[in-house]
């Protein structure tokens, strides 16, 4: 449900001037931009590179470098168009529901590994849910601070 709700509020940030796209979120920080822009590649690699190896029983391939991942994905953000990063955002998302209807319940509850760590594909997705919670209520924050606030679908 959060995922297909996640989809609604970025599709209400459509919604918000230019000015407001761009605007960080604190002195210093990513813009909203940015925050919605480097959600989509982490979706690409939860999508490919986690999933199709956490049942099986061979070793989950290396996870990229954050660090560079998150700042190539600003980059993109500031060049790209409001509509190109919401339209990225929405179509690659919606990749990530599509595959997980797919996973039957009782893979839910089977625990797996990531490198030291036992947990459970539930556990997993509910930090990603958190992850993004954190990052949606900053934008919320910031949009409301600069009265776009209205326009935004509640998450």
């Amino acid at each position: 449900m959060h995922y297909e709700r996640s989809i609604a509020f970025v599709e209400s940030l459509a919604n918000v001037t230019e000015e407001q796209w761009r605007t960080p979120i604190e002195v210093g920080k990513w813009t909203v931009a940015e925050i919605i822009g480097h959600l989509t590649p982490w979706d690409e690699f939860v999508l490919k590179h986690r999933l199709p190896f956490l049942f099986i029983k061979e070793s989950l391939p290396k996870g990229p470098a954050v660090e560079e991942m998150n700042a190539s994905a600003s980059y993109n953000s500031c060049v790209q168009s409001k509509e190109e990063t919401v339209a990225d955002f929405i179509n690659q998302r919606q990749q990530l529901i599509d595959a997980l209807y797919h996973i039957v319940d009782e893979q839910w509850r089977q625990p797996f590994t990531i490198g030291a760590s036992e947990l459970t594909l539930y556990g997993y997705f509910a930090s990603l849910v958190d992850h993004d919670l954190h990052h949606f209520s900053q934008i919320q924050k910031v949009l409301k601070n600069v009265g776009a606030i209205k326009w935004i679908s509640s998450i």
